[in-house]
């Protein structure tokens, strides 16, 4: 089953490439990258099962060796790669020559572009659906269609809420547990203190406005038959832009852009007292605010209605099997092991930071510790009852690099005064669609 589009071959190379090439002016070149190596030649009567893996994951490489030390039949050279789309377009061009690693590691959000071009291994065959029942249920669903399995979940990213606990403290504000109790907390931070906003409304962070459109029930991209539907500015994503839009019109959140370096000083210093985010987002505050030990904790996401415990994900990452490789059996074993295999995955943890899908392992002493960054806080309090209340329906588009650049340019028109943030939802819903027709896709709203 693939998922809806024009017909093709079982190697058309439809949009991703098509992506790529539109996208080149504001992504590093492909030059940049090198060319990797070619796709395995090598057969079973050679020895070993020379494997090669592209991806960035820190640890990789402690995981890798692992495995060939265990597995002596089996042998996978990893190659590190930039993260995120540098990576992919790397990967969409060794597509387009038949040349592509036999394992691969993608973001959950791109698995529609390369899974449309045919160029991902059913794992099904190789006994990755026994595999099931050890993930988060969500995730599972974000790498099946239909009987197929396209990949094997890796990590994860449930939102919480970080925030200056100092602060709250200081003013007597209440820690939020509502959407409508955070507004009223923005209100009072402000009013004590006009340099401190609640919160950063980052335009060009398209995951994360996604994350939070997720928890409230959002669906952008929905499968009707053969056809897409495309589904933006649905009332759910309007709620959290209307929500959003009245902290702009009162000033009482910033709109830099995030992971900079003013935005972490505005973290240090108070200027932004919370910061909805992922587990991951944890090493990224302690790592880049050293100063702020002792000053920040977490809490769950704020919900639409008291008493509901819902969420969305904001990042997380799968493995994947390309069709050129000459040994599928084996890099499905890997692909399998890799985020099973307790030890791996507490590498995993360790060296990249990384929430695991695997349910099991969010019972492991690395993550169920006091974190002295956070007030000797167990962070895992919060994240792991929130892995497994994140949405299992939601459904990515097959276009979301596209998705993410239209939502940032049309949410920064927005934040300059041009519109609201409800208005940029129109107008993406609308660009969105257009785009995917291009593309050849079939779109029914």
């Amino acid at each position: 089953m693939h998922y809806p589009f024009l017909p093709h071959g079982t190697r058309r190379f439809s949009m991703g490439f098509v992506l790529v090439s539109l996208m080149l002016g504001i992504m590093l070149p492909l030059a940049a990258c090198g060319g990797g190596p070619a796709a395995n030649t090598d057969t079973a009567s050679s020895g070993p099962a020379n494997l090669t893996y592209w991806g960035w994951i820190p640890g990789t490489d402690k995981m890798v060796a692992l495995f060939n030390k265990t597995h002596p039949g089996i042998h996978v050279t990893w190659v590190q790669t930039p993260g995120g789309q540098p990576t992919y377009d790397k990967m969409f061009t060794a597509i387009k020559a038949n040349n592509e690693p036999d394992l691969g590691q993608i973001e959950y959000q791109l698995l529609p572009n390369f899974e449309s071009t045919g160029a991902l291994v059913d794992l099904a065959q190789y006994g990755a659906g026994d595999l099931k029942s050890q993930f988060v249920p969500w995730t599972w669903n974000q790498v099946v269609l239909g009987n197929a399995i396209y990949a094997i979940p890796g990590d994860t990213g449930p939102l919480g809420m970080y925030y200056r606990s100092d602060l709250f403290k200081k003013y007597n504000i209440a820690v939020p547990t509502t959407w409508a109790q955070y507004a009223d907390a923005a209100v009072k931070l402000h009013a004590a203190d006009p340099n401190s906003y609640i919160s950063d409304f980052a335009p060009k962070s398209g995951g994360w406005f996604t994350g939070l459109a997720w928890q409230n029930g959002s669906h952008f991209f929905g499968i009707d038959g053969q056809s897409w539907k495309v589904n933006v500015s649905n009332p759910q994503s309007q709620q959290v832009a209307t929500f959003w839009q009245g902290l702009l019109d009162k000033k009482l959140v910033k709109t830099e852009t995030d992971f900079t370096t003013g935005f972490y000083h505005d973290l240090g210093t108070g200027a932004i007292a919370t910061w909805i985010g992922a587990p991951w987002t944890a090493s990224s505050i302690s790592t880049n605010v050293p100063s702020g030990k002792g000053l920040w904790s977490a809490a769950p996401i704020p919900q639409w209605e008291a008493g509901q415990t819902k969420d969305g994900n904001w990042g997380g990452s799968t493995e994947v099997v390309f069709k050129s490789s000459k040994h599928p059996k084996e890099a499905a074993e890997f692909a399998k092991w890799l985020y099973t295999n307790d030890d791996a995955i507490g590498i995993y943890i360790t060296e990249a930071g990384a929430y695991p899908a695997k349910t099991a392992a969010l019972d492991s002493k690395v993550l169920n510790s006091p974190n002295p960054y956070y007030n000797n806080q167990n962070l895992n309090d919060v994240f792991k009852p929130a892995s497994t209340q994140v949405d299992a329906t939601f459904q990515w588009g097959p276009t979301m690099n596209q998705f993410y650049l239209d939502l940032g340019d049309n949410f920064s028109n927005a934040t300059n005064g041009k519109g609201t943030l409800t208005d940029a939802l129109s107008a993406t819903q609308t660009s969105t669609t257009t785009f995917m027709k291009k593309q050849g896709y079939s779109v029914s709203n």
